[in-house]
């Protein structure tokens, strides 16, 4: 990786962002997409305690849903910390992510419409559980990204007219263009060169170290958050490196 790095955002809310980074080697951009799948900590339900449940589901099933639903994860919680949530539903209803009550305020379910069980007349769910940290390494239900991928920047070069025989065939070419140092999506022109430059020689080349990433998460952080983290990741696994050597 140089010593400089630049960082562009074309898009961005709170769970998804694209960006550009500059400056970085294909090996550190590979690290920070790892690092913000499998080394974010998230946290996520772990234990369930059943107090009744008449559904037609098996308590198993239902831990297994709970597991899957994103809770949003504070900066302060530590991997022995536990925050319990319950919830207590009666049919006729749909138990959904937003019927559970967290003991802490701070972790909640990132969305509310996530469904759980329905139930019908004279059913009910009514239970405990446990959250904790985890790794996205360990269990997918920790991986915080939910979604992340990049790809090099690349650069058009237009070299003139074709000629008068050649065919003005598609050019498919996916993400992000520069061209007189705009950033421009293939998607607006279909990711179709021939339309972009139609009855025009192109070439296609990579910018170097120039990555446009595209990252979404479950909520259980914003993208900056899952971002930042990641690459702090890094540091402490590279300054743990450092310190072995010297010994």
């Amino acid at each position: 990786m140089t010593d400089q790095y630049e960082v562009t955002f074309i898009e961005r809310n709170e769970r998804s962002a694209k960006f550009l980074v500059r400056g970085v080697t294909p090996a550190f951009a590979n690290g920070i997409r790892r690092a913000m799948i499998a080394d974010v900590p998230t946290l996520s339900i772990d234990s369930v305690r059943v107090i009744e449940n008449s559904s037609v589901m098996f308590d198993e099933q239902i831990a297994l849903r709970l597991g899957l639903v994103p809770l949003t994860t504070p900066d302060d919680y530590r991997p022995d910390d536990l925050v319990t949530l319950a919830i207590d539903v009666e049919g006729p209803a749909t138990a959904y992510s937003g019927d559970l009550v967290s003991s802490d305020e701070q972790v909640q379910p990132a969305d509310e419409n996530v469904p759980i069980i329905d139930l019908k007349e004279g059913q009910r769910l009514e239970l405990e559980a446990d959250a904790q940290l985890g790794y996205g390494k360990d269990h997918a239900k920790h991986q915080g990204g939910v979604a992340v991928g990049y790809r090099h920047l690349q650069r058009i070069d237009v070299h003139g007219e074709k000629g008068d025989f050649e065919d003005d065939k598609a050019e498919i070419i996916r993400g992000v263009i520069e061209e007189d140092g705009e950033l421009v999506e293939a998607e607006a022109f279909d990711n179709d060169l021939s339309q972009r430059y139609p009855g025009k020689e192109v070439t296609v080349e990579g910018v170097p170290n120039a990555f446009i990433f595209d990252v979404e998460t479950d909520g259980s952080m914003s993208v900056d958050d899952l971002v930042l983290k990641a690459v702090e990741t890094l540091r402490l696994r590279a300054d743990e490196l450092e310190d072995a050597v010297r010994l």
